[in-house]
């Protein structure tokens, strides 16, 4: 081995050892700011433990009260049960703290990084510098004594036409390829303390309403008036769609199971029938006109998009059957399709709906 191929094997185990050491130092100050960090996320979690089992101990003491209220119990027994929940809850916070104090000492005395997991009982959210904050896991959560509130993903489609006076329905648009969709979340509201059998209904939705022209007709602006005309030459596709954004409000009748469990009770409408009965309310957010048609031999294709005249606010009626999560759906804009016309239509829909709670 000569001199330079010598100086060149020397150089390099210099610079081998050199990123070794470099790392070994950077690993080690890393390791050292891990547990740092985690002993500030520990000392935080031991005044977290102890606001979350007072919270707890809250919850307790008002699901007694209640059931003092009910006569359920006496109140010798309901100052029982409070101080049964006081000691256990002081119990709670005295054994919790033991645990991250011990875990404060483990890292401590150790220079190496322990990882027990915390993120079983420690949700971290958004930091910014250093860590600022965390959530308890929900399973650490008690349950609501009573929800009356809860909420759902509400999806519908079907058939969609228009009438007016003196009409029938499919006289102008075909039957079967108009369609509506909605797609929206709704919350239900128990509207009695003791009793599930009517129910509010509310939230928002977006509902595409599409009807498709008989006849080669198309959809024509001129100014403040907007008429269906026969289309010039022969058209393969005519489409007219209406987007609105609503809140939708019905007044919800059924029967509901009561499911009581110790520490709360829940409603459940699962696998029966109910009946919904309301309307809705909102703005146009969008018109558009599809064609498609030959012209000089070219396939044609357009997307006209603008206001046709489209009656910014809508309103209607809508109500629904159903069994358990599907039903029948039908809805009828009292509003008309276009605002200041000669002749009002307007649009009807059926289908089926799903509520997926």
């Amino acid at each position: 081995m000569n001199t330079i191929t010598k100086y060149v094997v020397l150089l390099t185990l210099c610079l081998i050892v050199n990123n070794v050491n470099a790392q070994e130092t950077k690993n080690d100050s890393i390791v050292i700011d891990k547990i740092d960090s985690k002993i500030k996320l520990f000392e935080q979690l031991k005044m977290t433990i102890q606001d979350e089992e007072r919270e707890f101990l809250k919850t307790e003491v008002e699901l007694i009260n209640q059931q003092l209220e009910k006569g359920e119990i006496t109140e010798t027994e309901a100052e029982r049960l409070k101080k049964e929940a006081a000691k256990k809850r002081a119990l709670n916070i005295e054994n919790r703290l033991a645990i991250i104090d011990n875990k404060i000492a483990l890292l401590k005395r150790n220079e190496a990084f322990y990882d027990d997991n915390p993120s079983e009982s420690v949700n971290f959210g958004v930091s910014i510098g250093e860590f600022t904050g965390f959530t308890f896991n929900s399973k650490n959560r008690p349950r609501k004594y009573d929800k009356r509130t809860t909420s759902d993903l509400v999806f519908a489609i079907g058939f969609n036409n228009a009438i007016g006076d003196g009409q029938k329905i499919g006289d102008d648009y075909t039957f079967l390829s108009s369609g509506f969709v909605e797609l929206g979340w709704a919350w239900k509201t128990r509207l009695f303390k003791e009793s599930n059998a009517v129910r509010l209904k509310y939230g928002f939705s977006f509902q595409w309403n599409k009807l498709t022209p008989k006849d080669d007709r198309y959809f024509v602006q001129d100014g403040n008036t907007t008429t269906l005309e026969a289309f010039p030459s022969d058209l393969k596709e005519s489409e007219f769609r209406i987007t609105n954004l609503v809140v939708p409000i019905h007044f919800e009748f059924g029967p509901s199971r009561k499911r009581e469990r110790k520490n709360h009770f829940r409603y459940s409408t699962s696998k029966l029938f109910k009946v919904g009965i309301g309307g809705y309310a909102g703005f146009n957010i969008g018109t558009q006109q599809k064609l498609r048609f030959e012209e000089g031999g070219d396939r044609v294709k357009q997307k006209i998009r603008r206001n046709y005249n489209a009656t910014p606010f809508v309103y209607g009626l809508s109500a629904y059957v159903g069994y358990g999560g599907i039903g029948l759906y039908a809805k009828y804009d009292l509003s008309p399709m276009f605002k200041d016309q000669s002749f009002d239509q307007h649009n009807l829909s059926m289908g089926l709906r799903f509520d997926l709670d």
